[in-house]
């Protein structure tokens, strides 16, 4: 199976992503999305962005490389009566049987960044948007001091090295990695603009429990759990992560948690 594939399937998302929702839909109300507009939302996950571009009134097209999300946000989509949206699985690297000049707006947040070949992604998105349209990323950015940054950098420590040719996520959070992606795409760098902007994990439980779901059901966590076990050292990195995650708490309630994450907003104007 795909590694990647294999890693987002491996868990259950969703259950990270009821956090994500305020955020999201947040987020998806400064894109200017408009009723008819057609989107692409690649990396979709079970529709923390998707859904709410609908709900907006645009024709929506999530894409995700996990069938098990797919599936959860179909779910979703019936239940909120949405049918100006579409679930399909693929892959951000191959857009595979999805025409060049699609969209007015192609969306990915903290989704695409994951998938492997990063020049592959920059270039499916510029091919898949129309001229005049736009990208807009949304990254993790390496070294940042907020949740999901850190996460991910305590669990690279348990964990094996990567294999050779291993291209890490997080340089989509570096703004000169992401302009010379698009750029050997075929963009202008004029036409490239960043922003920090601030996501919220919003959740009715404690950081505990909240870390909890991250040991169970996030596939980056589990596998970091899974080697830190195979040395004896799982009760170090659930000290480091719980340390994380209570000190990151803005809720004022031990019950509950909220807990910010800083990440690198990119917009592509396509011409």
């Amino acid at each position: 199976m795909n590694p990647n594939k294999a890693l987002w399937e491996k868990g259950d998302f969703t259950k990270i992503a009821e956090s994500m929702r305020e955020s999201g839909a947040a987020l998806v109300s400064r894109l200017g999305v408009t009723p008819g507009m057609k989107v692409l939302d690649l990396g979709c996950g079970d529709g923390t962005t998707a859904i709410p571009e609908a709900k907006l009134g645009a024709d929506v097209l999530g894409v995700d490389i996990a069938s098990n999300l797919v599936a959860a946000g179909k779910r979703r989509a019936e239940a909120e009566q949405l049918t100006n949206i579409e679930f399909r699985e693929g892959d951000a690297t191959n857009l595979e049987g999805i025409g060049d000049q699609q969209f007015d707006l192609a969306v990915s947040i903290f989704g695409a960044m994951f998938a492997p070949k990063p020049q592959d992604v920059a270039s499916e998105l510029v091919r898949v948007t129309r001229p005049g349209g736009r990208i807009v990323m949304g990254n993790w950015i390496p070294g940042d001091p907020t949740l999901v940054a850190q996460i991910l950098k305590i669990s690279s420590a348990y964990t094996p090295p990567p294999p050779e040719g291993f291209v890490s996520p997080m340089l989509w959070g570096l703004e000169d990695h992401v302009k010379q992606r698009f750029v050997n795409a075929g963009v202008s760098g004029d036409d490239i603009s960043f922003e920090r902007e601030t996501f919220h994990f919003g959740i009715d439980c404690s950081p505990a429990e909240f870390l909890d779901r991250f040991r169970q059901f996030y596939g980056p966590t589990m596998n970091a759990y899974e080697a830190a076990e195979k040395k004896g050292k799982s009760a170090e990195l659930q000290q480091e992560l719980e340390t994380l995650f209570n000190e990151k708490n803005e809720s004022g309630s031990a019950g509950t948690t909220l807990i910010p994450a800083t990440f690198l907003k990119v917009t592509v104007n396509r011409r």
